[in-house]
């Protein structure tokens, strides 16, 4: 369960399509051919021997494809807190407690630049014990103080067990990579809804294929 599953899913799928994947293994680098075209991505084995992975393209997030592809244009803070009870004042249709939830807070309203987000999940997504729930906080930095900027959303919490709080920056590619074959994402905004991460996954798409990606069409719809 969580986001392990996103790359067993799709490592799945790629067998079925005759595709060839490694987990676990590490990105030394990328090769090049004379058009200064992606041929190939270099990892190493246990013994540290150079292996190279051939493709005819590279789709990755800013952290493989090194520093001269993207740019930094800011920070987020992620503080990812252990509950043992849920958000107060939550109530799910029962009129029970909220086993997850969304709160957005609006930058007007916190007298901020950004958006403050809030997401709650629990055990009903099989990332917790019963009696524990994981409240993950998250925003752009804005000043010299970056944890003290989410304050307001620890209020809604309530008592937090514990916390992980991890700054990063926000890169963005500085192309689209039709010219070498990398295409590369920016890295996750602070918004919990992944609008933005979707959106992007669309516009590349139509980068590298050239058509809209059609979601109304299932698989089996094609082959038959």
């Amino acid at each position: 369960y969580g986001l392990g599953g996103l790359p067993e899913g799709f490592s799945r799928l790629s067998a079925i399509h005759r595709g060839t994947y490694m987990l676990h293994k590490p990105v030394d680098g990328f090769v090049y051919d004379d058009q200064g075209k992606v041929c190939g991505v270099k990892s190493h084995d246990e013994d540290g021997k150079e292996e190279v992975a051939r493709c005819k393209m590279v789709i990755c997030d800013p952290s493989y494809a090194g520093e001269a592809k993207s740019q930094v244009i800011g920070k987020v803070i992620r503080a990812i807190c252990i509950l043992s009870e849920p958000l107060p004042n939550t109530k799910n249709k029962d009129g029970g407690p909220a086993l997850s939830c969304q709160i957005i807070l609006p930058q007007k309203q916190v007298k901020r630049k950004n958006d403050i987000y809030v997401m709650m999940v629990s055990h009903a997504h099989s990332i917790a014990p019963k009696d524990k729930y994981v409240a993950i906080v998250s925003t752009v930095v804005e000043t010299s103080t970056p944890e003290k900027e989410l304050e307001p959303a620890y209020k809604l919490l309530g008592k937090v067990v514990d916390k992980f709080v991890d700054i990063s920056d926000i890169r963005m590619p500085v192309d689209d990579g039709t010219k070498d074959g990398v295409y590369v994402t920016a890295t996750y905004d602070p918004t919990s809804h992944f609008e933005d991460a979707s959106l992007e996954v669309l516009k590349m798409w139509k980068t590298i294929t050239g058509e809209d990606l059609d979601l109304t069409v299932l698989p089996e719809e094609e082959e038959q």
